[in-house]
């Protein structure tokens, strides 16, 4: 794979795709391929087999495999393509990569709830908004909804942009394999965890892997985030002391403490009691309601994640070019 020379390259290309066009809902994308397969092998197992150690063997078997082959399918594929020419590798390897970053698609779904509460079309709001939430939104005040808008935008800015960026700049430190691949094995587990890493039956065995390695895999990428946050902010000892304070309390190791960040530094509180199929599910509260949650105080939160990304590209792009020069 020819990734030498061109890693920055591709990087600048694939952030740039993500800014200005993000995921075009008719253009096919890794995670519904992704999220065919772990479906179907789901129902396959879950429908043959009673036994809960079975399940969970096969849960780790089909994680392994899901992630090892998402990483291999996109480098033959980025492999192919530099074979053909290497304009078509660049433009293939950009796309994928592209592919795995979720900025637009945040600012792009924060918008959609937005513009018809802002409208005062509070039902359109609560439609939309349950296009990306799991909790149950029939019944959400104004209040609710931009909570809900937030602390979507705060957990999925570390799962969903800066991890498969940590991963992706990680990739460039292997020239022979390159970023597609490692960013696509982030993206594979994290879809896995999406899926089907539940507590929940029939999920309760064969999503306990997956959510465990999922954890696992995001557990420097969110800490990383929340120091950068903390930093960008100008709140670094604020932010990790209520993280220390509440995040902890969240069942998620991660989750917790990304929407804790973003809590600290734009002054609100999230968590609480959500609806679930009509259960109610309680999460710890984090940071300290010093002002409401507004319109504008979502826009600040896309703002800290497209800042916090571009010094992640700019450190990754300084490391990456004084390595290639020493080296």
């Amino acid at each position: 794979m020819h990734l030498d020379n061109d890693s920055l390259i591709v990087l600048a290309i694939a952030v740039s795709l993500d800014y200005l066009i993000g995921d075009p809902q008719t253009w096919p994308h890794p995670v519904q391929f992704m999220g065919w397969v772990i479906d179907g092998y789901t129902q396959f197992t879950i429908a043959r087999s009673k036994n809960l150690r079975l399940r969970q063997w096969a849960g780790v078997v089909g994680a392994i495999a899901l992630i090892g082959g998402s990483a291999l399918v996109g480098g033959a594929i980025v492999t192919g393509a530099y074979r053909l020419h290497p304009l078509l590798g660049i433009f293939t390897e950009s796309t994928l990569l592209a592919s795995c970053f979720a900025g637009r698609s945040l600012r792009r779904a924060a918008t959609e709830v937005l513009q018809p509460l802002a409208l005062g079309n509070i039902a359109d709001a609560r439609q939309r908004l349950s296009l990306y939430v799991g909790r149950d939104t029939q019944n959400l005040t104004q209040g609710d909804i931009l909570r809900a808008v937030l602390e979507t935008i705060s957990e999925n800015a570390t799962d969903g942009v800066m991890a498969p960026l940590f991963y992706a700049l990680l990739g460039t430190g292997f020239p022979d394999i390159g970023s597609v691949p490692f960013a696509l094995a982030y993206k594979g587990a994290s879809t896995l965890d999406s899926m089907v890493g539940y507590r929940e039956e029939p999920f309760t065995q064969i999503g306990w892997f997956s959510a465990k390695l999922e954890d696992v895999l995001t557990w420097l990428p969110c800490r990383l985030t929340v120091i950068t946050l903390g930093l960008l902010g100008g709140k670094l000892p604020t932010v990790w002391s209520l993280c220390q304070r509440d995040a902890k309390l969240d069942p998620s190791p991660n989750s917790g403490w990304s929407e804790c960040a973003y809590a600290a530094i734009l002054g609100v509180q999230l968590g609480g009691t959500n609806w679930y199929r009509g259960i109610p599910k309680h999460k710890p509260k984090l940071g300290d309601p010093h002002q409401p949650i507004s319109p504008q105080t979502i826009e600040r939160a896309l703002k800290l994640t497209r800042y916090c990304f571009l010094c992640w590209l700019g450190v990754g792009f300084l490391v990456f070019s004084l390595w290639r020069a020493l080296g």
